[in-house]
């Protein structure tokens, strides 16, 4: 997921194929200003150690735009423990990243430019974040990350004009950790959100009417993600 206004390019996770698609989005990685992880679970950072050496090689287009990265309590210990495996191919020059965490255990904020990022603890793993980003004038966008059922993506999502949550199995495949349709419908109509994008789909999705089951509980704009798929901010 990429948010861009003006300069500030803000990337949601960066799981394999994300650099990829950045470039077919027409971003290179040398714009990006933050990247927000919501937890670090493989297919969320899988791509990180990828942008850190691309950042870093070849020196003749390195990057001179400082960027931070974001995420719960441990990523610190995530990018040292990265370290200890590539050693400098994925070591910049200082000041050029910042880490920032943010609290697991209650709500929290930071910002990108004109950008204001609050975040609250979702439920999946102890790193798990949900964020919500506010634009200039009142706009917002709501990401649930990777969670089960939980009040805090609620809260989290009460009244945004774009919510991007998860739907990661159908509803009669519930696993725990993860939504379904059905509930992540549920979510968005107490939240009272505008539009909902449903995304992060298995395999088992292909073949199940995602569509439709989330209708059992949610009447509003309705959309299954797509790769570089777009909406205009305000819509």
């Amino acid at each position: 997921m990429l948010i861009e206004r003006g300069r500030t390019k803000l990337v949601l996770d960066l799981g394999a194929g994300t650099m990829r698609r950045l470039l077919e989005a027409g971003v290179r990685i040398s714009e990006v200003t933050q990247i927000l992880f919501s937890h670090f679970h493989p297919d969320h950072t899988g791509e990180f150690v990828s942008f850190l050496f691309a950042t870093k090689y070849p020196e003749n287009l390195r990057r001179r735009t400082p960027f931070r990265i974001v995420g719960a309590p441990g990523l610190r210990d995530l990018y040292e423990k990265l370290k200890g495996a590539y050693g400098d191919w994925i070591v910049l020059e200082e000041g050029l990243m910042e880490i920032v965490e943010l609290s697991n255990a209650g709500p929290d904020r930071c910002s990108a430019g004109e950008l204001e990022i609050v975040s609250l603890p979702m439920n999946h793993i102890t790193s798990s974040l949900g964020y919500r980003v506010r634009f200039p004038g009142g706009f917002s966008v709501a990401y649930s990350g990777d969670t089960d059922y939980c009040e805090n993506l609620v809260r989290l999502a009460e009244g945004t004009d774009l919510f991007i949550c998860e739907s990661a199995f159908p509803d009669d495949q519930k696993v725990s950790g993860h939504l379904t349709p059905s509930l992540a419908g549920e979510i968005a109509t107490r939240a009272g959100v505008k539009r909902l994008v449903l995304t992060h789909f298995y395999p088992e999705c292909d073949d199940a009417d995602i569509e439709g089951q989330c209708r059992k509980s949610y009447t509003g704009r309705l959309d299954p993600a797509q790769d570089l798929m777009s909406f205009d901010v305000p819509p």
